[in-house]
Formats: C-alpha cells, structure tokens, sequence
C-alpha cells in the first residue's frame, strides 16, 4: 500500500497537529503555529530527515485549507467528516478513554454502555482507520512512526496489518487505569483498545506506574504484551524557551499588572490549569478557603492566583465545572475579601505571557491533579521562579515520580490536608524553598522534549 509520494522516513500521528487555520469573514485563512514537544522533537531532527505530521482538521479553518489544498510543508491533514470526528473525539476519546484512564467516572449512575456508545464507537474506528491509512499511503519503506495519545489507540493495529514494515511506536501523555477501573469497558472493547495498542514494536509512557498498569492490563484480558516492548519516557520542560520567554517586555508587562493587583507584602499562591475535570481546582479552592478560615493569620496576607482557562466547553460537565470553579472563587472573595484585598483572582481567558508571569511571582505552586499522565506546570513553575517556590504537589500525578521528594506532597481527595499543606509551604523558609526549587529545577529539565522525542525515535531503531 506504499504511495508514489510516501517518502516520510518518521512520520508523527496526533489528533491535533502543529498548525491551525481560522477563516475571515472574508475568505482569508490565517495559520498559527504551535509549540510543545512534538514540535520540538521533530524539529530536532532536521530537515533532512523527511518528516511528516498526519494530523486532523479540527475546524471549519483547517477544513477549508485541505479543501484549498493549502498546507504547511510536512503536514497533512485529514479532513475527517465532522460528524464522524465529533463522535470519535468528544463521545469517545474525551467522554470515555479520558475518564477512564483519569479514574473520573460517578459509577452508581455512569458509565451506561448502550446503543448510542456502540455508534460512537463505530465512529472511533472509522477515525483510527482514516490515520492508518494516510500513514500507510506516506510513510516510505521501513519508516519509523510515532503515534500520540488515547486518540489513536487503534491505529498501531490497523496500521501494523497495513504496512508490517513500518517501525510504529505509540506514546501515552495520559496515566493508564489500573484493571479493575479498565475492565469497565465493555469486554470487546477493552480487547480492541489493548490489541491496538500491541500493534505497535513498542509503546511508551510518561511513568513507570502507567506502563505497569498497561501490561497489567494486558495480562489480565490478554495474557500478555505479545512481546511488544514497553517504555518510560518523562517528559520535562524546556528551559531554555521559558527561561528566555518569561523574560520579554509582554510578561514583564503582566508582572507589574499582578503585583498591582496583588498588593504589596503578601503572599502568592498559583495554579495554571485548564478547567479540567482531572485538574482538581474546585478542591483546591476549598483548600484555600479552609486556610483562611483556619489560619486566620493569613488574612490579608497572602492571595491566590487563579488562572483557570476553559476546556472542552462543547461538553455540559465542563461547562458546569468551569461554572463551578468561578462560584467558589466568588464566594471566598465574598467571604473574606476586604476593600484592599480580593483573596482569590481568577482568570479565565488564556494568556501564557500571564501564566509565565505569574509562575515568576510564585511564593508556592499548587498543582493538585487526582490524577495526571505527567503534569509541567509543576515542572515550569520552578523553572522561572525569581525568589524560588514552594511546590505542594498532588501524589496522583506522574510528575510526582520526579518531584516529589522536594515538593510538599498531598492527596487530592483530602481538602483538609491541601489546607495545611499550604500553610506549610507558605512558611518553609526561603533557604530552603530556593534549595528545593534548584532541585526541583534540575528534575523538571533532566528530559527536555526534543530529547524525549528523540530517545522514542532512537528506541524504534531495529
């Protein structure tokens, strides 16, 4: 099934790709770039190497750029029916991979596996198939490829009976369920997601505790990994970019805007998170709240910076969680607040110059997950911290494998112990929070994402 044109010697698969384009309303399409590991990776590599993203149109922009036939040099992009691409994305990937793995499932009402997810599902395997197929029709003889995420479970399979020359690697950026939450799935399913996974030579994780539960798994419904090989691969921040990032007149801009809102001689907590179920702000807000109420000491002296930016709101339980997350905050400034001091400032609109500046200011970090594949937030805040930060960090995220040894360490369940882990973490002093956060430092950065795409890359190798 070797195209005429398949002449991609690595070849990268991810539900979003490197570009996106949004449509004027006058026809025009405008492309943005994005940033990340992948992007970082493959640019590693260099031009030479005749690479190739096989990504998805995720908007009616991306649409009418395949329909154009406008692209970006080594991108395609599939124009998968929309409502096919709805279906797969939001009523399987997010709906149900993503609670499954993240274990955020309210079990005495879902999940339901009936009619309508038996539809969604046929949906899945039509967009899996979409992408084995670009990837069989572009990838050349021997190439290694490179699949992303619980989107694209079943493409190592289907592409594996495809193109049995290819080298195909499969990479996890979520945690993996251990078996008893897994087995929720109907029994079919499970065996398909995990057959589709062992189509690859090897897959990798972000954790050695995602990859134990995965062949747990497979030992359990399967017997085994079928001789697939398994890998750990933590992905770390770039430091480099943010150091030289957080350093520009935009966060500098942003910096002097917080402090002003701030005030002076107080305290600051910080959480960057998207309004992710899995994220855990809600709790963390009570962990806020009960620290006030309990040390009322605190009063007026510190404040919680919020930066809580809307995912997924296609989806009604987001919706109402982000709503959730903003009446929480309201009521502690309702609560507590005085005319010269709000304890809690909330953002909602995406700003990274903002995030970057906020990581700057950061007396303590709070990165809570229940659960997370790896978690940079908790790797970037100590990055470019200017005063060193104290790190309370959730136990049920993967950073937590790295970091947890100089972070102050909490389940995510335990609201009363967040509290006082705060209070904790508030008072270390500031010897020993910059000892911490040169450590924690030199963790988050020991794999930079070039490196961590590269050493997947190098492992393929036959």
């Amino acid at each position: 099934m070797v195209s005429e044109q398949a002449v991609a010697q690595v070849l990268v698969a991810s539900n979003r790709g490197p570009v996106t384009y949004s449509l004027g309303d006058d026809g025009t399409l405008d492309a943005k770039r994005g940033g990340g590991g992948l992007v970082s990776g493959l640019s590693a590599i260099g031009d030479e190497a005749d690479a190739l993203w096989v990504c998805s149109a995720l908007g009616e922009g991306d649409r009418e750029a395949v329909r154009r036939g406008i692209g970006e040099p080594g991108v395609r992009m599939l124009d998968i029916d929309a409502a096919v691409h709805a279906d797969a994305y939001n009523g399987i990937a997010n709906s149900v991979l993503w609670f499954v793995h993240h274990m955020l499932y309210q079990t005495p009402l879902e999940p339901a596996f009936g009619p309508e997810f038996r539809a969604q599902w046929a949906s899945y395997e039509t967009y899996n198939r979409a992408f084995a197929e670009a990837l069989a029709e572009s990838a050349a003889d021997g190439a290694a490829v490179l699949v992303q995420d619980y989107h694209l479970t079943l493409v190592p399979g289907m592409l594996r009976e495809l193109r049995p020359d290819l080298r195909i690697g499969h990479f996890s950026h979520t945690p993996w369920a251990p078996v008893d939450y897994f087995r929720m799935l109907p029994d079919d399913i499970a065996e398909q997601v995990l057959r589709g996974m062992l189509g690859a030579d090897r897959l990798g994780f972000l954790t050695g505790r995602w990859a134990d539960a995965f062949t747990e798994c497979c030992v359990a419904v399967l017997g085994g990994t079928s001789g697939t090989r398994v890998g750990v691969h933590g992905l770390g921040a770039d430091a480099d970019f943010l150091r030289e990032r957080a350093r520009r007149a935009d966060v500098e801009e942003r910096l002097s805007a917080l402090r002003e809102q701030i005030g002076p001689d107080r305290k600051v907590i910080v959480r960057v998170d998207r309004t992710e179920l899995s994220k855990n702000i809600v709790r963390g807000l009570h962990a806020y709240r009960l620290l006030l109420e309990e040390r009322p000491e605190w009063r007026g002296r510190v404040v919680h910076v919020a930066f809580a930016y809307p995912s997924r709101q296609d989806l009604a339980v987001y919706r109402d969680y982000t709503a959730e997350v903003s009446r929480v905050a309201s009521a502690i400034n309702s609560a507590y607040g005085t005319d010269d001091w709000t304890p809690v400032l909330l953002h909602v609109k995406d700003d990274f110059a903002r995030s970057l500046a906020a990581y700057r200011l950061a007396d303590v970090a709070l990165v809570n997950p229940i659960r997370d594949g790896m978690n940079l937030v908790a790797k970037e805040v100590p990055v470019v911290s200017d005063e060193g930060c104290a790190l309370v960090l959730s136990r049920e995220a993967g950073a937590f494998e790295e970091l947890g040894e100089d972070a102050v360490v909490v389940n995510p369940y335990d609201v009363s112990g967040t509290g006082q882990a705060l209070h904790a973490a508030l008072t270390m002093s500031s010897a020993e929070r910059a000892e911490r956060t040169k450590r924690l430092a030199a963790a988050a950065t020991a794999l930079p994402p070039s490196q961590w795409f590269l050493d997947q890359l190098h492992a393929l190798a036959p």
